[in-house]
């Protein structure tokens, strides 16, 4: 019989305990979790029927192993069984002789002793799932030894809240990594699953299947915001890429508690820009049409007080969480993200904005382009974890500035092509207002009265035909089409509404 604990010299007085401990020499002390049964039993199936190795290679790995003999074999199996080739004791002999080793797996004798053990293939699967549920806890037990080290040392400037994070990440990774509960769905399920999506969307009056944004001509074209999509708003600075998605975010958590959580979503907004007061801010003069600028200053007219107190009464049962952590790695807004799910049944994600992430050490090493990279992965990996719309903001490059026609286009992206490549809909921002008011003639030297005039009024009227006026370009869209859809922007109250062809400039 093989030692099956290296450790212990073969004729020591070794037993196992029935609470997870071991008793050598009449001493008891514990153990990590393991079922050599539950190992043999695996091996031993597989090497008399080679598909049990299918019932269990999707998610089982050679380190899942509590003995390093019995995740050598496997392994060898794994690697003849892929290569068509036949795995059982005669072949494992030949494959360990070639490189020394078949003494280190107990020899010729264990291998034909593992296939005489095997009971029936039928048991591989539920032995899979054993030996990888007591990796897990062997893990779950270092990372609780690791955790417990890094709360009694750790760096100085390291704060508690970020080593919970770390371990939050931890235990995520340990849950996720070869989850044998996932593989494939029927296509039964997945067609059953669209018909319930379009019934969803058929019984509501906006015909929408997806979070409302709160502005009609935008839910139309893209049917809501889908779950499970990353949706990347992009524009250049002074755009208004913030004061439309604090719109965004308004709206939809506003619908959520008019319709008592049949539409609309709880929104989670990460601003690494912005502090919380100033988004709030900002809500609250959009919702007022209070300047913005005149509350910071103080300027607001005592008559007008009343209905900031009624505004702000209202933004109280909002359901908007924000996180202005400066600097947030992506890591840690997928932890805090999960966490919101848990808590308040996330629905909806707003990052603002994708450049202010950081990726992991490995990815800033590899450069910026891997990092961002990186991210966009991320987020849209935490869409579809959640099953909840994200909606990151994006700066351009410089290069639309260099264009007679500024409105951006897809190689506009900044610092990678990922970004486009990752999203399931892109859109852009564009207010020719912008630019045409910086274009404000000036007079020169040797131009008269008359002809200045001229061109200030041409220049007034082709002002007057953009003013208010804001588009919003949808570049890409994976499940509908592209276009673009005019809104109307009020500056002062940092305000994006539907557009109304016939209303007056302001």
């Amino acid at each position: 019989m093989v030692n099956l604990h290296p450790s212990l010299p073969a004729n020591s007085d070794e037993r196992d305990t029935q609470d997870g401990s071991a008793s050598v020499g009449g001493h008891t002390f514990r153990t990590l979790p393991h079922n050599v049964d539950a190992e043999r039993g695996l091996l031993g199936a597989v090497l008399v029927d080679n598909r049990a190795y299918e019932r269990v290679s999707e998610y089982l790995r050679p380190e899942h192993f509590a003995m390093g003999q019995h995740g050598k074999i496997y392994d060898a199996c794994s690697k003849l069984i892929e290569r068509g080739q036949i795995a059982d004791p005669i072949t494992l002999n030949r494959y360990f002789e070639q490189d020394d080793s078949l003494s280190e797996v107990g020899g010729a004798s264990y291998l034909a002793e593992l296939a005489s053990s095997a009971v029936t293939i039928i048991n591989a699967g539920e032995y899979g799932r054993i030996v990888y549920d007591l990796h897990l806890k062997r893990e779950l037990i270092a990372i609780g030894q690791e955790i417990v080290e890094e709360a009694y040392g750790g760096e100085v400037d390291e704060s508690a809240t970020n080593q919970i994070e770390v371990a939050e990440q931890s235990l995520y990774d340990l849950a996720t990594t070869g989850n044998f509960e996932g593989g494939f769905q029927s296509f039964k399920e997945a067609v059953m699953a669209t018909i319930e999506s379009a019934n969803m969307a058929h019984q509501r009056d906006g015909g929408l299947a997806g979070v409302t944004t709160g502005m009609t001509d935008i839910d139309k074209l893209l049917g809501g915001l889908h779950r499970s999509d990353l949706l990347i708003l992009a524009a250049r600075p002074a755009m208004g890429k913030t004061a439309l998605a604090t719109n965004i975010a308004f709206n939809a958590a506003k619908a959520f508690a008019d319709s008592q959580g049949e539409e609309g979503a709880v929104v989670g907004f990460f601003s690494l820009e912005m502090s919380a007061e100033q988004l709030a801010g900002r809500i609250l003069s959009e919702q007022t049409e209070i300047a913005s600028d005149k509350m910071r200053k103080g300027e607001i007219p005592n008559e007008q007080f009343p209905r900031l107190v009624a505004a702000s009464q209202t933004l109280y049962s909002l359901p908007i969480f924000i996180d202005d952590t400066p600097a947030l790695t992506v890591s840690a807004l997928r932890t805090r993200a999960r966490r919101l799910k848990r808590q308040h049944n996330l629905g909806l994600i707003i990052v603002d904005y994708l450049q202010l992430l950081s990726g992991s050490a490995r990815s800033r090493s590899d450069g910026r382009v891997q990092e961002v990279s990186e991210i966009t992965r991320g987020l849209k990996t935490l869409a579809k974890e959640l099953d909840v719309p994200v909606i990151a903001l994006s700066q351009l490059s410089r290069q639309v500035e260099n264009r007679d026609d500024k409105r951006p286009q897809l190689a506009d992206l900044r610092e990678s092509g990922s970004i486009e490549q990752d999203a399931d809909v892109v859109t852009f921002i564009y207010r020719d207002e912008y630019y045409v008011g910086k274009a404000e003639p000036q007079r020169r030297a040797d131009e008269g009265d008359d002809k200045y005039a001229q061109r200030f009024a041409n220049w007034e009227e082709r002002l007057a035909k953009c003013r208010n006026l804001a588009e919003l370009i949808v570049a890409k869209q994976r499940h509908g089409p592209v276009g673009t859809v005019k809104l109307l922007f009020q500056g002062e109250f940092t305000r994006f509404s539907d557009w109304d062809g016939d209303h007056e400039p302001y």
